[in-house]
């Protein structure tokens, strides 16, 4: 090896060492900031979404041991379990979104300790996000849609809501869109983005409505009083706990057609059990008008139809 080579070699091997000692720790410093700050802000995530869940679970758990009590603490588990699992999901989330923050800052401080210009880069992606803003509003919108409907529970797979445009029981949830399947077996792909309100049937309780028609010349007080009776008999019924969460009410005269008086009975439930209740119930209050000879109303010239029920629900 000629003087030449040596010192070339030596030039050469100072030249990395003094890059490793400074550019090269600089970048090793950045990438060890970056899963550090990564961990952390995971950490808090995972804090914050813990605390949430006992929180919650906490103030379910301080129901009172009533009967009333406990048929609320039976309706609201369901919810207490949904929103755990949503705020597993928006621990999920929040964690993707961080990595993927934390990690596009530290690539572009490498980039610039490397040496590479940033300029150039930055122009271009700054014209591609523009391009892609205005090319991709719906996709956007759909997903922070998705993000403030899983934030703010409206509804969850299980569910019954109308949306709109259709009224389905809720099979999956999505950052971008809400899978539906309506009474007649059909498939609705709903883009949260186009959701301008949201009816949730399955929230929390339900109110089942059944419309009780009698004859016109009825003592009002007299047929009150047996509907009361018989809600209340379904109400002590031990196989209806946890299903009907409050006794019904017999709310009054609804309405006043020809020869048709409409008295309107309202019962509490719980979501899922809506229409079981509304059958026993009608069925209850329909045996309790035979026994006391209660009178229905004449058959027109276009019939009869019997009780109705109308689509009440609260969330």
């Amino acid at each position: 090896m000629t003087d030449l080579d040596l010192k070339t070699t030596l030039l050469t091997a100072e030249r990395v060492q003094d890059w490793l000692l400074t550019d090269g720790l600089r970048i090793l410093l950045t990438i060890v900031l970056a899963l550090v700050v990564r961990w952390l802000l995971h950490r808090l995530i995972a804090r914050v979404v813990r605390t949430m869940t006992e929180r919650t679970s906490t103030r379910h758990d301080d129901t009172d041991a009533s009967r009333a009590g406990r048929i609320w603490a039976q309706a609201t588990g369901q919810a207490r379990a949904r929103h755990q699992q949503r705020m597993a999901t928006l621990g999920s989330l929040l964690r993707s979104v961080v990595t993927f923050v934390v990690g596009l800052i530290a690539t572009l401080t490498v980039m610039d300790l490397v040496g590479i210009p940033l300029g150039p880069l930055l122009a271009s992606a700054g014209v591609g996000g523009v391009a892609l803003g205005f090319g991709a509003q719906s996709l956007v919108k759909d997903f922070l849609s998705g993000i403030f409907m899983i934030l703010e529970d409206q509804y969850g797979v299980g569910d019954v809501v109308d949306t709109g445009e259709a009224i389905g029981t809720v099979e999956e949830v999505s950052l971008r869109v809400t899978r539906l399947r309506d009474a007649d077996g059909v498939t609705w792909y709903v883009r949260n983005g186009e959701v301008l309100r949201i009816g949730n049937l399955s929230q929390h309780r339900a109110t089942a409505i059944v419309d009780v028609p009698v004859a016109y010349d009825e003592d009002v007080a007299r047929v009150t009083e047996v509907l009361r009776e018989a809600s209340e008999r379904m109400m002590a019924d031990a196989a209806w706990e946890g299903k009907l969460l409050d006794a019904p009410n017999v709310a009054g005269v609804e309405s006043i057609t020809g020869q048709t008086m409409t008295i309107r009975v309202l019962a509490e439930t719980s979501p899922g059990a809506k229409v079981e209740v509304q059958r026993e119930l009608r069925q209850r209050l329909k045996s309790a008008l035979d026994e006391a000879e209660v009178k229905a109303p004449p058959v027109g010239p276009f019939g009869y139809g019997g009780f109705g029920a109308g689509t009440g629900g609260k969330a």
